[in-house]
């Protein structure tokens, strides 16, 4: 899998209204990227990342972690980072290679493909967490709790977020009895109990405990 969305757009204006205003950046004087990951956690479907370069001293009251806003603020806020991003990219790692690296190393690796992804080359990077491996040669910080401290890291957390999610309705119309479109695939008690009754299905993570406390009963083809 390569980055599968990005843009080369310029800064058009600034949001007015003030909420929550955030750092505009962690490095002075750099062209820096955010970066932040969506679905570490669930059972199934890919996991989603993010890069974010915004404008020098750019503002938005409205911006934060993306787990802190509602559904329609979310998709409200994709397209003003869309449209006031220098660049920004999305990277995915799919459920085999998940299996295969480990959920880790799989969101460093998303977050490296959204980087790849960038029209305009960071010269820093700050992520979200504490764990990240080096892009290239860039200088990188790891920011826990980032995305609700800089603007770049909490857009990116937006940009992976919706577009993870908009990936998991798609999905849920394929199999409608996981109830992907209400929980994303996190491990919900619905969730569980179906893999239970139908089984796993070729998305789902096979070296998660799909199953929790029960997991030595699930069998796999």
């Amino acid at each position: 899998m390569t980055t599968i969305y990005k843009n080369n757009c310029t800064f058009v204006g600034r949001e007015d209204e003030r909420v929550n205003m955030l750092k505009s950046h962690y490095y002075e004087g750099l062209i820096e990227a955010g970066c932040d990951e969506a679905g570490r956690g669930c059972l199934a479907g890919s996991v989603y990342a993010a890069a974010v370069i915004l404008p020098p001293d750019y503002e938005n009251g409205l911006l934060n972690d993306s787990k802190q806003l509602s559904e329609r603020r979310r998709y409200q806020l994709r397209e003003m980072i869309e449209r006031d991003a220098i660049s920004w990219a999305v990277g995915v790692v799919t459920p085999e290679e998940i299996d295969h690296i480990n959920i880790l190393n799989a969101s460093i690796l998303a977050m490296h493909r959204a980087l790849d992804g960038l029209s305009v080359r960071p010269e820093a990077v700050i992520v979200d967490g504490n764990r990240f491996k080096p892009y290239g040669t860039l200088p990188w910080t790891t920011i826990v709790k980032g995305d609700g401290k800089y603007l770049s890291i909490a857009a990116a957390s937006i940009l992976a977020k919706t577009y993870r999610d908009d990936y998991m309705n798609g999905l849920a119309e394929q199999y409608p009895q996981y109830d992907w479109h209400s929980n994303k695939g996190y491990p919900t008690k619905r969730h569980r109990e179906a893999i239970k009754t139908f089984g796993p299905t070729p998305l789902h993570r096979r070296s998660y405990n799909l199953l929790g406390d029960t997991q030595l009963s699930l069998e796999f083809e």
